[in-house]
């Protein structure tokens, strides 16, 4: 009786011990949702699917595609989405709706914002853009920072304003004009179609400098499970050193099968203009790592929006961001 006593406690023990290692390692199903459709520029999330990087943190992601049919940011304030690739304008906004979102980190440090002219006008400082008759831009970029390129350098005026279609073909065909994009996706489309390259002037290297591709979650998962948050952050940091360093030919596979449209060369170039121009590696996150975040930094782009009557003065800007994640020099050592 005795032995058959000890025999069932130990199996009893056994069944624990296993039932608890399962638990361990029982991973936490979390979505992310992107801004756009799949491309380089997320790169570092889809490195972390394909290496296993999020498994090792413990969690099971999906990435929830955005694109012009989407609506991730709502689905991110309804809780359908644990994450969503916000920017720090995007939250400051929400700040002053009442909506409870909070940005725990920045993957880029300069927005990849872009105005851009022929190359053969004499347009050889961002200031030059000014000499242009014409700035093909959307309604958001005249609200926001157009009236910043007004405020802080002479001769910008409404006159020059165009609506962009995200057809390139007018601007192409008009040399006295700039017209907006993306670093690392316009140029390329417009020396595909034109044949020339296009002088390119990143907005962030003439101070115009928010945050973006962040990390926001809805304020009460920050505030409830800090755990999760962390883990989902350094493990998509880690994607990113790992996108950027190492062998990222998985990752762009899942990049392509999510957006068939996406070629080898646009993603290549994409890469290649995220390194050369720091938007990943640049700032803090030279010496604290990818993702960082600074109050310093956040206080002057709001102030610098306040100015221009973005947002209003009285607005609490720092509930829109903690830094309480990020900083922390995470997956500096995967950089080769």
């Amino acid at each position: 009786m005795r032995n058959l006593m000890k025999t069932q406690l130990l199996s009893a023990a056994l069944g624990l011990g296993l039932m608890l290692a399962g638990a361990a390692h029982a991973e936490d199903k979390v979505t992310y949702g992107t801004n756009w459709l799949a491309q380089a520029e997320h790169g570092g999330f889809y490195q972390a699917v394909a290496d296993g990087t999020y498994k090792k943190h413990g969690l099971d992601v999906t990435i929830v595609q955005g694109g012009p049919n989407a609506a991730n940011s709502a689905l991110l304030i309804a809780g359908k989405i644990d994450f969503y690739m916000g920017s720090a304008m995007e939250e400051l906004s929400a700040v002053e709706q009442g909506i409870p979102v909070t940005n725990v980190a920045a993957l880029f440090q300069k927005d990849p914002q872009i105005l851009m002219a022929h190359p053969d006008k004499g347009i050889e400082k961002f200031e030059d853009l000014a000499k242009l008759k014409t700035i093909f831009m959307g309604k958001d970029g005249y609200l926001t920072y157009f009236s910043w390129m007004k405020a802080n350098f002479a001769g910008f005026k409404d006159e020059q304003y165009k609506p962009y279609n995200f057809n390139p073909g007018p601007f192409i065909a008009d040399p006295d004009s700039a017209q907006q994009g993306y670093l690392t996706s316009e140029p390329y489309e417009v020396e595909r179609q034109a044949g020339w390259k296009p002088k390119v002037f990143l907005l962030a290297d003439a101070g115009y400098a928010p945050y973006s591709t962040t990390i926001a979650a809805r304020t009460e998962l920050v505030e409830k499970n800090p755990d999760l948050v962390q883990r989902f952050v350094d493990a998509s940091i880690e994607g990113w050193y790992n996108y950027l360093y190492g062998d990222n030919k998985a990752a762009n596979d899942l990049i392509k099968k999510d957006n068939p449209e996406i070629t080898d060369g646009q993603i290549a170039y994409s890469i290649a203009k995220m390194k050369e121009y720091g938007i990943l590696e640049s700032g803090e996150a030279l010496t604290k790592g990818i993702g960082c975040m600074t109050d310093e930094r956040q206080k002057a782009f709001f102030d610098a929006m306040v100015k221009i009557k973005v947002f209003k003065a009285e607005t609490d800007y720092k509930k829109a961001f903690t830094t309480q994640f990020v900083c922390k020099s995470v997956g500096m050592n995967l950089k080769k």
